[in-house]
């Protein structure tokens, strides 16, 4: 692959690829209104948030690249999981117990990242008394 430049979109449109597999060189306003694409050809692929994580850790953001790792383990997921997640993760929402499951399922569906996350917040509001 050939060297990638920030941002991806500029430097690297032949590479960078939607979640379809449909390369970023061919979305464009006219594919979209002719219905060429629907919105899993517009959505990011889990390779392009690993490339972005890999630019802001270089150019020294550690935080945001590790969110962008977490981002890009959440890909596999749809809408409604997405949703449900979040509503779980808001403090008093959920049980320890169901934290340590949602972290449980997370780790078994590849996004270890995110399951380590959800058992930090889970530690967080047990300390905080948010939840038992």
């Amino acid at each position: 692959m050939a060297e990638l430049t920030y941002p991806l979109a500029a430097g690297g449109r032949r590479h960078v690829r939607s979640a379809t597999g449909t390369p970023v060189a061919e979305i464009t306003l006219d594919a979209v209104v002719s219905g060429g694409l629907g919105a899993r050809d517009v959505a990011i692929a889990a390779e392009t948030l690993l490339l972005q994580a890999d630019f802001a850790e270089g150019g020294g953001n550690p935080q945001l690249a590790e969110n962008l790792r977490r981002g890009a383990e959440l890909v596999a997921f749809g809408d409604d999981d997405l949703l449900r997640f979040y509503e779980m993760l808001r403090p008093g929402r959920s049980s320890a117990e169901e934290l340590d499951s949602l972290a449980a399922t997370l780790a078994q569906r590849g996004a270890v990242r995110c399951a380590a996350l959800v058992r930090e917040a889970r530690a967080a509001y047990v300390r905080r008394g948010l939840i038992a």
